[in-house]
């Protein structure tokens, strides 16, 4: 019978490389104390090491995603402003020359 395969939360992942780049305890010590295997503990931290300096860029790029795409949302509110007020020009227009064509006869 085979073992079930366990999931594990990014919280607890964190915690347990982070409780173990402290050095208060040994890589042993936690891995007995979370049930995990030692390999499966330097595969977290390495993934952690490998990505945080991208924590950091990541908050920039977030900043100029963000600015451009309120720039983007702006200028589709201005295109959908200046549709409305053509509709609203189109539809006058409209009853204008029905109008027109009713007093003619036409």
């Amino acid at each position: 019978m085979s073992k079930k395969r366990r999931n594990h939360t990014s919280e607890f992942k964190f915690e347990a490389v982070l409780e173990g780049l402290r050095g208060e305890k040994s890589v042993a010590q936690i891995c007995r104390e979370r049930d995990i295997t030692e390999s499966l503990y330097y595969k977290w931290r390495d993934t952690f090491l490998e990505q945080a300096p991208g924590v950091f860029a990541d908050q920039r790029r977030k900043q100029s995603e963000t600015a451009e795409k309120d720039a983007q949302i702006a200028d589709l509110e201005r295109m959908v402003g200046k549709l409305a007020v053509e509709i609203e020009i189109l539809k006058k227009a409209k009853h204008w020359r029905s109008a027109q064509t009713r007093r003619n006869g036409r």
